[in-house]
Formats: C-alpha cells, structure tokens, sequence
C-alpha cells in the first residue's frame, strides 16, 4: 500500500490516473506525512546567480527569503512540478508598501506548503498574527449555534456578508493548475452544485457562455467577478486562458454564491442586505456542508490538514479562509485620528466597499476579520460581531459628543 501511495505522488500522470476516490486516497497520506522535497530541478547557473533582486521590497516572502534559503529549495519542485520561482514570482514582481504588507508568495498545489515549508513556515507566522504551523494545530467549527448578538443596529450595518475558498484535493491550485485541471475543477464542483435543494438550489453561469443579459444581471446584482486585473495575481499566473473554466453559481434567491477558477478553486460566499449576521452564518455553515457532502459523494474532498486547516492559494487564507464583513456606515468615527489603532487592537481590517483593491473613499466601510489561521469560524464572525458593535457603540457617543476609548489589543498566539 505505502508503495502505491509514493506513486501516486511521484508525478503528475500518477495524480490524475487516480482521479476522483483516488485523491482522497492521496489525501490520506497527506495528513499523515510529510511530502518529501520534490523532484530535482537541474539548473544551468548558480543558486547565487539566480537569486532575486529584492533590496526594496517590503513583503512577507522578501522578508524571510535568503540566499542560503534559496540555494536549498530553489533546485526542488513539488510531485506536481512546482517550483520555489514560480511560488515567489508574484513577490519579486510586487515589492509592497512598508504600510501595506503583502505576503509575496502563493502554492500552485497542496505539496507547496511542504516541499518549501522552509520559507512558507515563517511567513505563514508573520502573517497569522504569530501562529506557529511547525507546532500549532487548527481548528474548525462551523457550527452556527453558537453565535451571540448576531444582528447588528440597521441604522449603520447596510449588509453582511461571510466568505471563504476550498480546494479540490489532487488537483493543482490555480497559479499552477493546467487547463484540463482547471476544466475538471469546475466540473466537479458544478457537478457537486448540481445536487443542492431547497433554498440553497440555484444554476451555475459560465463566463464562457452567458449571454449579455445574464451578464448584465450578475453586473447588476454586484456577482460578476472579472479577468484578474491586479499584478498580485497576473503575475501568479491567476489570470492564464482567461475566461476558460471559470463561472459563477448562486441560489435563486442570489444569497449563496460559489465563484469558481478565480483565486481559489471555489470561493464560497452567503450574503444579504441588512444586519443579521448570525442568519448569514447560518445559511453559510449549512450551505458549506452539504457542498462538501455532495463532493465526497462523488469521490473528491477539500485539501486541508490539521496544521493548515484549509489549504488555499495565498498563505493568507490558510486555516478557515473565512472573511467575516459588513458595510457600515461610521461618519464620526472614521474621522477620528484612533480609528485606525481601535481597528488594530481589534484584529479587523477596513476595505472599501468596491472590493479587496477599492479605495476606502467616503464614510461607508467593508470592516472584516483580519485573521484566518489558528481560530475558527465561530471564533472569528464572533470577533467581528463583537468588534463592529463596538465601532457602532464608539459612533454612537460621538454622535452624543461623549469620549470613546481604544481597547486593549487583542493576542491570541505569543
């Protein structure tokens, strides 16, 4: 059996030879051992001539890469042909703001994070707030009972929302995938789609060939994603053959929606308008578990192991990959100068309402977790129940002309 198992790693033909019950099989073996270092990549040059020009850049992969680093892992590639150039040639490419830190570096497969654990590992820990994925554990919770004072103040919460990605075990990651893999991933999870009743029951729009109108309805109803424009994921190589085998589905209510092939394999995604963020979480945790019932069904699963949790694209979303967020509106708070520092200590970010690369314009915000890794999800839309109702409490005094404070930080892993 251990035999059969090295072969199903040793190469790319081997992976997809054993498609479908295969790959939980080959899962099986990855949360049991360590992936060894891959294939060896003969070079024409030096590891010293090859080593990237990074003297001004100022995201996570350039912080922790060094020559010696580099000489280590920079000939290995992983079962699937990976190799550590192509995982840090979005870093190379994207120095970063000393502000706005990127991490710099993404898997093209779920061996990624093993075969360059090396450089993974510490950028991983500066990124997730100093959780340790060389001896911490992940969990996961999804159940939704647990939730307290889940409906926000209306008069400041315009809607909610609740997302996270998964990936098809057994199949490479979207920098890296080829077009048969990225074409099965979305038959698999169309097929898996397919099977979801009652209020979850929808239909899946290719990009490929929707027709203008279903086009201008997703446009309209705020769904449609587009061809990657930002160099983080162009030059990942997120955006190849652009727009074969990626889509959108949503239930007929347009409250569930999975995005499919575009930074991760599926990006699954509960909404609606208004404050009721325990209802969103709800219809999340139960719309999650029967996608990953109707998965297995048909002999796939979700990468994940219990050092990572869920294994996704980017090191930031390891663990849930959960982004738990709200469009509010703080016209009084957001113009005060510890704004920025209230939000700090309490582990959220702010976006603008246009999405990950829009501008935080106005008084209106997208404020979300900033965590991912070492926390579950219950823990993390608690956090932003919780964080939000402070915010909202804080615009309340000042719209009262009373003092707010800035609350202690929060520190879960030291």
């Amino acid at each position: 059996m251990a035999g059969v198992f090295s072969r199903i790693l040793s190469s790319r033909t081997n992976i997809m030879s054993v498609i479908g019950v295969g790959a939980v099989a080959a899962g099986l073996l990855l949360n049991q051992y360590h992936v060894n270092a891959g294939c060896e990549v003969k070079k024409l040059y030096p590891a010293s001539a090859e080593y990237p020009n990074m003297r001004n850049h100022q995201n996570c992969m350039a912080t922790h890469l060094t020559p010696a680093m580099y000489a280590k892992l920079c000939h290995r590639r992983t079962p699937n042909g990976y190799s550590l150039d192509q995982a840090i040639q979005t870093g190379v490419d994207n120095p970063g703001h000393p502000f706005i830190k990127t991490v710099g570096c993404v898997a093209g497969d779920e061996e990624s994070y093993e075969v360059f654990a090396d450089l993974f590992d510490p950028v991983i820990k500066e990124r997730h707030n100093g959780y340790d994925p060389r001896t911490m554990t992940h969990t996961t919770d999804l159940d939704a009972s647990k939730i307290r004072s889940g409906q926000f103040d209306e008069r400041y919460v315009l809607s909610s929302r609740v997302r996270t990605g998964r990936s098809i075990r057994g199949l490479s990651l979207p920098p890296a995938c080829t077009r048969a893999e990225r074409r099965e991933v979305e038959r698999v999870v169309v097929d898996a789609l397919n099977g979801l009743k009652g209020d979850l029951a929808g239909q899946y729009y290719s990009l490929t060939t929707m027709t203008e109108k279903e086009q201008q309805q997703l446009i309209d109803d705020h769904f449609l994603f587009d061809k990657p424009v930002s160099p983080l994921l162009t030059c990942a190589g997120m955006a190849r053959d652009w727009p074969d085998a990626r889509g959108i589905w949503h239930n007929h209510d347009k409250t569930f929606l999975i995005w499919i092939n575009e930074e991760d394999h599926a990006r699954v995604i509960s909404m609606e308008k208004g404050g009721n963020m325990k209802s969103v979480f709800e219809r999340f945790c139960q719309g999650l578990a029967e996608v990953e019932r109707l998965i297995k069904e048909r002999g796939w699963e979700f990468m994940w192991n219990k050092r990572l949790g869920y294994i996704l694209t980017c090191p930031s979303n390891l663990g849930t990959g959960l982004r738990a967020g709200v469009h509010v509106s703080l016209p009084h708070l957001s113009k005060d100068p510890r704004f920025n520092q209230i939000l700090a200590n309490l582990r959220l970010q702010k976006r603008g309402t246009g999405g990950v690369d829009s501008a935080t314009t106005g008084t209106t915000f997208d404020i979300s977790n900033l965590d991912r890794l070492g926390r579950s999800e219950v823990q993390l839309v608690q956090s932003v129940i919780d964080g939000v109702n402070y915010l909202i409490e804080c615009e309340k005094r000042l719209e009262r002309g009373q003092n707010i404070t800035i609350p202690t930080p929060i520190v879960h892993f030291k």
